[in-house]
């Protein structure tokens, strides 16, 4: 399936496509959640109101590595073109629901077509563009969820206040239609495998129930369910049963979903627990610091979101310079060592600095987000190179696929964290837990005092999280890339 000798132009028009898909998908995670009370409000349903993110990104989460097989075997084209209309029209479903149980279904279906077009689009880079090469391209793959970061809770915000939050929905249709035909017209040079093709139904099952229920349970601790809650402990005991017998059964299968040689590649596995960890850093401090800003200030919610942009500057500034250090030292160890090394000390650097402070806690935002940017696209090209070329496809999906792990439990643990300590420093917290919605209004003096000492515990504890991936990285070998300039 790989053609590394591909003219530019057809090159430059790939990138497009593969980027406008990348963007759609990216976009979805970010501009729906500030349209979540205006949801509320219209239905009237408070309690399955975070499944409409949650949803998403458990079905965006399981679907990934199976799009990756499904690409090996039938074909990346296909298997892109199929995530970008199941997206469009799953879509049309969720501007069309009337009560939260459609939209959630509907949500569901959006995040299925969504794993396609994120995970398929990083995979077909690696068919045109050698190793060595992949990271200034992954790169601006990067600078899309940066981009989706900044541009959805504004756009999101603007179409929920004067149009209404079906129109998050409807905007996807154009899009969704266009990122169709350009994929369809640009991918006409993407050879097809031609091979008997095997699919590993049972391995998918079985990976769906584990991963599913991994995740569900989770989700339930972050909205304030007890670890030990029956509910729980039944999601977590179906996890832990399914993904044992998937183990067991991709063992024995003569074409697994996932191969578990592949975890054998000592190269490969660091870089997905280095993907996972720095996912579950950038992913649950996108939600933490709006709700720390807005709820020690008592700003509003467009402020919080815009609280986000040095974070969302910072990740393409890492991930271009990483990307160029990559393809001109031929090397990827040093800079996912130098992310890991600066996440740590940023996420730190915040804890101690007021949110009032604008400038120095965008100063710490900002390395966050080159500590982020440094990893994410030099770890997906690292594991990519250290498979074989058949197993590119499936690299890449399990890179994703721990990179949407590490964000959902990013999301769910430090949720489940600040609920905890909201509690035992007495302070009630309003609505879903995992939307983060304090008491409207400013607080007082006292309560200030007390949502900053909270929050700063908190951030204390998500740096010592980040040490582990600072641990994966030391533990990298240092190797040269495949390919050549």
């Amino acid at each position: 399936m790989t053609q590394l000798n591909t003219p530019q132009p057809v090159l430059r028009s790939v990138l497009m496509a593969l980027m406008l898909a990348i963007f759609l998908g990216a976009l979805d995670q970010t501009i729906v959640a500030v349209s979540m009370p205006a949801i509320s409000a219209q239905f009237n349903d408070v309690g399955l109101l975070a499944w409409v993110i949650s949803g998403y990104m458990v079905a965006m989460t399981v679907a990934v590595p199976i799009y990756g097989k499904l690409g090996d075997l039938y074909g990346r084209r296909r298997m892109i073109l199929t995530g970008t209309a199941l997206f469009t029209l799953a879509s049309l479903f969720c501007a069309l629901a009337q009560n939260m149980e459609q939209l959630v279904l509907a949500r569901v279906l959006q995040g299925i077509g969504a794993g396609g077009m994120v995970s398929v689009s990083q995979a077909i880079i690696g068919d045109f563009v050698p190793p060595r090469e992949r990271g200034r391209y992954q790169g601006y793959f990067s600078s899309m969820y940066a981009l989706a970061s900044v541009i959805g809770p504004v756009l999101g915000g603007y179409l929920t206040e004067y149009l209404s939050w079906r129109w998050v929905f409807w905007l996807n249709l154009p899009l969704g239609l266009t990122a169709w035909w350009v994929t369809r017209c640009a991918l006409r040079t993407l050879v097809v495998p031609q091979r008997q093709a095997q699919v590993d139904y049972i391995g998918a099952a079985l990976l769906i129930f584990g991963l599913s229920s991994l995740l569900l349970g989770i989700t339930l601790i972050g909205q304030g369910h007890a670890w030990y809650a029956s509910e729980v402990a039944a999601l977590l005991l179906c996890a832990l049963a399914g993904l044992l017998v998937f183990v067991v059964h991709e063992r024995r299968v003569a074409e697994p979903l996932l191969p578990l040689k592949l975890f054998s590649n000592r190269v490969a596995t660091l870089c997905w627990c280095t993907l996972f960890f720095t996912s579950f850093q950038a992913i649950s401090l996108t939600m933490l610091m709006p709700l720390r800003y807005q709820s020690i200030t008592g700003a509003g919610a467009d402020s919080a979101a815009l609280h986000l942009l040095p974070l969302a500057i910072g990740l393409p500034i890492g991930a271009y310079c990483g990307g160029r250090l990559t393809s001109f030292t031929g090397r990827y160890k040093p800079q996912i060592l130098g992310g890991a090394l600066l996440m740590p000390f940023a996420i730190v650097g915040m804890a101690f600095t007021a949110p009032q402070s604008v400038w120095l806690s965008g100063l710490f935002m900002v390395l966050t987000g080159i500590a982020s940017g440094l990893q994410f696209p030099t770890s997906l090209v690292a594991s990519q190179s250290a498979v074989e070329p058949r197993d590119i496809g499936v690299a890449t999906s399990t890179s994703n696929l721990f990179r949407s792990l590490g964000g959902a439990m990013g999301v769910a643990c430090m949720s489940a964290l600040l609920l905890a300590m909201l509690q035992d420093g007495g302070l009630r917290l309003a609505g879903d837990a995992l939307l983060g919605s304090l008491q409207a209004g400013e607080p007082s003096v006292q309560v200030q005092a007390e949502l900053l000492r909270t929050f700063r515990h908190l951030l204390l504890g998500s740096a010592m999280v980040s040490l582990f991936g600072l641990t994966a990285a030391l533990a990298l070998p240092d190797r040269q890339l495949r390919g050549r300039m």
